[in-house]
């Protein structure tokens, strides 16, 4: 199954996003990742807001190169209306009916990475506490990077990142992170078993 990942940040193209849809998918897929934010590939032209465009551009896109599906992914940022959007763009098939993904990390992928205190301290070699609700804070970028302050790791962030989505527990996962994480790995997931069937 051929399949193209597009996403927002480094840390999630640094091969985290890649790690966790392949986890995910739980199958052998070659997969392509690709910033979502590219000058040629411009939003798909009709109704609709600026990211469900974007998103509906990046179906279509995957579809010209031949991918069997197309998973995307980006932050809320504390704009609820993107949730809103990557769902219109996640059930729309007036433009195609190619398989996909699209998902929304409440508020920022970032806050994946503090659901699971146990791989999140066996990755950064620390004792961490539970951090409570990870989709609620304000902002869990400046969360995770004061816990690397505490850590000895030498690794830039996307490579600690991708540590995290290798042995992060995707069902804690799905708990901690009802509104975002969790209709995402779904969709992820269904399009494993889509393939399977046709």
């Amino acid at each position: 199954m051929k399949v193209l990942i597009v996403g927002e940040g480094k840390h999630e193209l640094g091969g985290a996003l890649e790690t966790l849809v392949r986890r995910l998918m739980d199958r052998d897929i070659q997969c392509d990742v690709e910033p979502v934010k590219r000058n040629d590939i411009h939003a798909h032209h009709g109704r609709g807001q600026g990211y469900f465009k974007k998103a509906l551009r990046w179906v279509l896109e995957a579809r010209r190169r031949n991918y069997d599906a197309v998973v995307l992914l980006i932050d809320e940022d504390g704009k609820a209306e993107r949730v809103r959007e990557l769902t219109q763009a996640q059930e729309d098939v007036s433009v195609t009916a190619m398989p996909r993904a699209l998902g929304v990390a409440i508020r920022t992928f970032d806050a994946w990475m503090l659901a699971d205190e146990s791989t999140l301290g066996n990755v950064l070699g620390l004792k961490v506490g539970q951090q409570r609700k990870p989709e609620s804070l304000t902002d869990p970028k400046a969360v995770f990077r004061k816990l690397l302050d505490c850590s000895v790791q030498q690794l830039d962030q996307a490579a600690l990142y991708r540590d995290i989505m290798v042995q992060v527990d995707l069902a804690l996962l799905s708990i901690r992170c009802p509104r975002g994480f969790a209709p995402f790995a779904g969709r992820v997931k269904r399009l494993s078993s889509t393939a399977a069937d046709g």
